[in-house]
């Protein structure tokens, strides 16, 4: 299954005219796309191995449930 982040270099958004609050928006609309303000939160404590094993649990049950979801509304 694919990675939908981006491996490609780093993100970067292109400044038009003077207009540095838009771009700013953009660039805060990537990073939470990317989920780098997510990961910055999850680094910024030690998390002890069970609890990074019962996140991932809850994690993956949450995908499998909205997967579930998409699938039944298309059935």
């Amino acid at each position: 299954m694919e990675s939908k982040s981006r491996e490609l270099g780093p993100l970067q958004v292109a400044v038009e005219g003077a207009n540095l609050g838009r771009a700013i928006n953009q660039l805060k609309r990537h990073m939470a796309r990317e989920g780098v303000m997510k990961e910055l939160k999850r680094r910024r404590h030690y998390e002890k191995p069970s609890i990074i094993r019962k996140r991932k649990q809850k994690e993956a049950a949450r995908r499998r449930r909205k997967e579930a979801r998409r699938r039944a509304r298309f059935v």
